[in-house]
């Protein structure tokens, strides 16, 4: 081992073998000493003022922080999502590995700046959307981009809570103009029901009611959820999108809904056929073969047929969970109330639902007349 060599600020640079190591202060007072993991003197001098800088500005010193490859802080994002078995996994995953690490490749995390990300946001504007035959379909998406450079900041995040880095740079967002404004009022919301197969229409029922997110809290509900004696319908904590378990207490609308459809599983279990779910449909195993109930999955076709038919045909099952949030407002519900029946976590998020239409309006300006009536009969 050679020599210390003392370069400007506190510590020093030396060779151990090849490789360069660096000599500093530590927080503590206490002498550290580091590889610089390199052969060249002015990648260790680079390091030791690196160091010397973030303990004169109160950062955390972190050894071999320079080492964290973006592979695997991104990997401990898919690694985090995974043990905690979230529904994004392949959605996260196919982010990752289509669109950042083609892009950022084998860099040190650390060594990203505010520029660089910058650049990313400007190569994916430009790439477009290419369908199978290599043809530009559309532009991608502000919202598209937004939710890569959210896994940007949480590769982060999680490097810095597991002590690998000590900061991160500044990730700019782009703005979203996508924020979904439909709604049913109830003739709507008739039409369409009346257009829709049977064993469809008792579910966009329940969802008109509840308001409760149909692929993952409607077509998933089983019996046991259902309490007929404590007048309510549950969702177990951690079934939901926050976590969180929720009861819905009936209201004689959704208590008659859900006793018809127990009428039809007493039914069903007559004929041999045990239903956990409380909505169905009768699907057969092959062409000709005899039906049988089975869970419903999926009605992507049925909806959109049936929202043509009723006049509406840019309406998705989502603007039912909005319809039953307004429908709570105005019936003079508390929003905190209101937040626990529908589920949702943050106020931002239920008031971006509670959507004013033009029947509010005009209720509104018919109360505005009212009251100048009544002023100038009192006049």
């Amino acid at each position: 081992m050679s020599a210390k060599r003392r370069v400007a600020g506190d510590g020093s640079v030396y060779l151990q073998g090849r490789i360069w190591w660096i000599s500093y202060k530590g927080p503590d007072g206490l002498r550290v000493q580091e590889s610089s993991h390199s052969t060249v003197k002015g990648v260790a001098v680079r390091l030791l003022r690196k160091r010397n800088g973030s303990r004169e500005h109160n950062l955390p010193i972190i050894k071999n922080a320079e080492q964290l490859t973006f592979f695997e802080a991104t990997q401990a994002v898919i690694d985090d999502y995974t043990v905690n078995t979230k529904k994004a996994l392949a959605v996260i995953t196919r982010r990752i590995e289509k669109h950042l690490r083609p892009y950022f490749g084998t860099r040190r995390l650390a060594s990203l700046k505010r520029d660089d990300i910058v650049s990313y946001i400007k190569h994916r504007q430009t790439q477009g959307i290419v369908n199978k035959k290599g043809e530009r379909r559309k532009d991608v998406s502000n919202a598209e981009i937004n939710r890569e450079l959210q896994l940007l900041k949480r590769s982060f995040s999680l490097a810095i809570k597991g002590g690998r880095i000590a900061m991160r740079p500044d990730i700019p967002m782009l703005a979203e103009d996508n924020v979904r404004q439909g709604f049913f009022e109830r003739e709507q919301f008739e039409s369409v029901q009346a257009h829709l197969p049977d064993d469809i229409q008792p579910v966009i029922e329940f969802a008109y009611l509840t308001g409760w997110r149909i692929n993952s809290e409607v077509l998933t509900l089983e019996w046991r959820q259902v309490d007929f004696d404590g007048a309510e319908v549950r969702l177990e904590p951690g079934t939901t999108k926050n976590k969180k378990g929720r009861t819905f207490p009936f209201t004689m609308a959704l208590r008659a809904l859900l006793e018809e459809r127990q009428i039809e599983h007493e039914r069903l279990k007559k004929a041999g056929h045990i239903v956990p779910n409380v909505f169905w449909r009768m699907v057969a195993d092959k062409r000709g073969g005899v039906k049988k109930p089975r869970a419903i999955l999926r009605f992507e076709k049925e909806w959109k047929a049936a929202c043509k038919a009723a006049g509406c045909p840019a309406r998705i099952p989502h603007d039912l969970r909005r319809t039953a949030v307004r429908n709570l407002v105005r019936a003079g519900i508390p929003q905190t109330v209101a937040m626990a029946l529908t589920g949702h976590k943050t106020d931002s998020v239920f008031r971006r639902y509670d959507i004013v239409s033009a029947i509010d309006l005009k209720d509104a300006a018919r109360r505005l007349d009212d009251v100048a009536s009544l002023k100038r009969a009192n006049g």
